[in-house]
């Protein structure tokens, strides 16, 4: 079955809709079965796959032997599958980097997302309507019947199986809305979803994922480990993602330049790794430089009217230790 997909009239500006259903195809997933399936991923990945338990969910990375990340993702379980949920074309080039070694592993990593629907529900109805059709959730993770649902905050994640998604859809009497305002609502958290043409550009900490409890520094080797490890106890790391709104009269892409404004001038800064644009509102995640100040204005390369300002994370990125 297709989902009827609608277009939300929102302004980035304005409070969020009481009850938002987004459609989140632009999301892939990737399953990993097999007698060794858990225990391959996790000597792949930044996150602790063998003490995640079956009611959490939590975000992680794969990086490349110098620890740079092919994917940022978050990762749960259905039953004895465990899934990366990641941007679609990223799980198109991640796939085959992880099948390389899973050869020498009895693991199966296949591409899921055909087989299964992903829903986002947002706002502030979103935990009264989800009580109402599948009751108490109090988990991170709460197995439904063909799938699972993701709590996260105030937002959920539905992921269902294709086949029993058509009652779900049938319940819903509201329409499903594209992407985008979900898209603003994992900027305005400081999520780093990774788009392929990022891939090996990042160290995760570029990207706050030690922030978000992306990284275990307590886990056995994993690929790109020493890179991650050395910028944690011995320093180094120069970037961090930033959360940037304004204004811009051309439209931003990931390859659109940003500019730091100083008092001769500006330079060319950072990097765009997720962007939202209604008219001439901006919501983007930039990658700048980690000593960029809170009060740093910055403009589009090329739209000299444009302005765009730092807004606050929803979470700390000082060290703990």
């Amino acid at each position: 079955m297709t989902t009827s997909v609608s277009q939300l009239d929102w302004n980035l500006n304005d409070p969020l809709p009481s009850l938002v259903f987004s459609d989140l195809t632009h999301l892939g997933l990737m399953s990993i079965t097999g007698e060794q399936g858990r225990s391959f991923i996790h000597g792949q990945v930044t996150t602790d796959i063998s003490s995640l338990e079956k009611d959490h969910w939590c975000w992680g990375a794969h990086c490349d032997p110098k620890g740079k990340m092919w994917a940022s993702f978050r990762t749960f379980a259905i039953e004895d599958t465990l899934f990366m949920m990641m941007p679609s074309d990223t799980l198109e080039v991640d796939l085959p980097q992880l099948a390389k070694y899973a050869v020498f592993s009895k693991a199966e990593l296949t591409n899921a997302s055909d087989d299964w629907l992903i829903l986002g529900v947002a706002g502030e109805q979103a935990q009264e309507w989800v009580t109402n059709y599948f009751g108490d959730i109090d988990k991170a993770v709460t197995e439904i019947p063909g799938g699972a649902l993701l709590k996260d905050g105030e937002r959920f994640i539905i992921v269902i199986e294709k086949a029993p998604s058509q009652a779900l859809l049938t319940s819903i009497n509201a329409p499903i809305y594209e992407c985008k305002v979900w898209q603003a609502l994992e900027i305005q958290s400081g999520y780093p979803n990774l788009a392929a043409a990022h891939q090996g550009h990042f160290v995760p900490q570029m990207c706050n994922l030690q922030a978000i409890g992306g990284i275990s520094f307590e886990k056995g080797c994993y690929m790109g480990q020493e890179t991650v490890a050395r910028m944690k106890y011995r320093g180094g790391n120069k970037r961090a993602l930033y959360i940037l709104s304004g204004n811009a009269s051309e439209t931003i892409t990931l390859e659109s330049k940003l500019e730091l404004a100083l008092e001769d001038g500006f330079k060319k800064v950072g990097t765009i790794i997720e962007v939202i644009q209604s008219g001439e509102q901006v919501l983007l995640t930039a990658v700048l430089p980690n000593d960029t100040e809170n009060l740093a204005s910055l403009r589009l390369a090329g739209d000299e009217s444009s302005s765009l300002t730092i807004q606050p994370l929803p979470y700390s990125l000082e060290d703990e230790d």
